[in-house]
């Protein structure tokens, strides 16, 4: 019970409801060691009316302790790291959040073994920029048409609101991006050398989007509202524990039988009272494998729509076992 009433005290500025509302403003200010101050102030962007993001944002169910960390790295102005199996909603939770509260679209980095910090903060092209000058007749040089931010470059500029990040399987990433990632989330800034270099004081370069052009000062971007930064993880490693004193942490179970019953209300209302049998099969699977929830999805709708004379047999073709499983018949 002290679950379910943590997600209904008036705290809690997100309420995992699915609901756009501004209660965003009524973040109270950070703890004094979280304070930033980057300028110049930027306006934050509408939020994002992508049909895939919308559905998945509206259908998410997040359980009360989800929405209570939520809610602890929004007023602590901490990462969320964000732990479970695969398909238990993790990446889905941070277009939840960016819906919710509007805060603009979702700013994704997709983490692999090869991707280092400046992938993720800006992306520069010294080619470019080498035949250029070449043909430049004067002395002028606009080193920002050279750079475009990423993903987290763009999350840490000083926008009224915060911005969502979602930096989607960070135990896929080298030993030093953790480590990493800390100095930028402390210090709520980068510098980008190229331009501390040319001795620019300010530059125009493009934005994780790619269509529009921001004000960069100096060399040095320093966040105002610091990100909603939600990092997923399917538990393939474990964090430095400089990292994770420095998170808020949750871990996303497999959800129950009635947590099921609610998501596929959600995603299949007309379906729903007609799931059982498949929902149940689901879950004997998942008792003997590793299943996602989206396997399930798919099997009720594909099942109904079809009409399909062996339904279990069906079910049991678009429910495949994700780790490696003894062969199996299709008794299901």
């Amino acid at each position: 019970m002290e679950s379910e009433a943590a997600m209904t005290e008036d705290w809690a500025i997100y309420k995992g409801a699915g609901v756009p509302h501004d209660s965003i403003g009524n973040l109270p200010a950070p703890p004094p060691w979280r304070v930033f101050d980057g300028e110049p102030v930027m306006d934050s962007p509408p939020p994002s009316t992508a049909h895939a993001d919308v559905v998945r944002a509206t259908t998410y169910r997040p359980d009360p302790q989800i929405v209570q960390q939520v809610n602890a790295a929004l007023y602590l102005r901490r990462p969320l790291l964000v732990t479970g199996p695969p398909g238990t909603g993790k990446t889905t939770l941070a277009y939840a959040v960016a819906h919710e509260l509007s805060l603009g679209p979702v700013l994704r980095w997709s983490i692999s073994s090869q991707v280092s910090l400046r992938d993720g903060l800006y992306q520069y092209d010294p080619l470019g920029r080498l035949q250029d000058a070449s043909r430049r007749t004067t002395d002028d040089e606009d080193v920002g048409r050279y750079l475009r931010l990423g993903p987290l470059g763009t999350a840490m500029l000083p926008f009224t609101k915060p911005r969502v990040l979602l930096i989607d399987e960070i135990d896929k990433s080298d030993l030093d991006l953790p480590n990493d990632l800390l100095t930028i989330f402390e210090d709520g800034s980068y510098e980008i050398p190229e331009l501390v270099r040319a001795n620019t004081h300010t530059a125009e370069v493009l934005d994780a989007g790619g269509t529009s052009r921001v004000t960069i000062t100096d060399g040095r971007v320093t966040c105002r509202a610091f990100p909603v930064v939600i990092m997923t993880s399917n538990g393939e490693r474990e964090f430095p524990p400089a990292f994770l004193r420095r998170c808020i942490t949750v871990a996303i179970p497999q959800p129950t039988g009635p947590e099921l019953n609610r998501i596929i209300a959600a995603h299949l209302p007309d379906m729903a009272d007609d799931a059982a049998d498949i929902i149940d099969q689901f879950l004997i699977r998942r008792s003997a494998g590793e299943l996602a929830t989206d396997q399930l999805l798919n099997a009720i709708y594909l099942t109904q729509v079809t009409g399909a004379a062996d339904p279990r047999s069906l079910a049991t073709d678009l429910m495949p076992y994700l780790s490696a499983q003894p062969p199996e018949t299709h008794a299901g």
